[in-house]
């Protein structure tokens, strides 16, 4: 089975055709569209790998996005300061677009 490690939003994915991933918010992508990345650090298919100096020329990894406005997991930053009555709760949740990987060129 071909695999290909790229790189997205700053970190790094190592994917085969037919994996779901979430990635950062990719704010040009639009529901059941296409999304090509072109910064492929790393293509292994038939027993012959290549590796990038940073990238893999002419290698891309084809996906369809599932879901364009996907929301990650709630997390809570909370602050407190003992015996001065000081409490601060913030929380956040992070923008993801989730793909499925379909093709893998190199």
């Amino acid at each position: 089975m071909a695999y290909a490690v790229f790189k997205t939003g700053g970190k790094q994915y190592r994917v085969q055709v037919g994996d779901v991933l979430t990635v950062d918010r990719i704010a040009t992508l639009a529901q059941d569209s296409e999304a090509t990345f072109d910064q492929v650090l790393l293509v292994e298919a038939d027993g012959t790998t290549k590796i990038g100096t940073p990238t893999v020329s002419g290698a891309t990894v084809t996906a369809k996005v599932l879901d364009a406005a996907a929301r990650g997991a709630k997390g809570v930053a909370f602050k407190f300061k003992r015996r001065k009555g000081f409490h601060k709760k913030k929380g956040f949740r992070a923008a993801l677009t989730k793909i499925e990987i379909t093709a893998i060129k190199g």
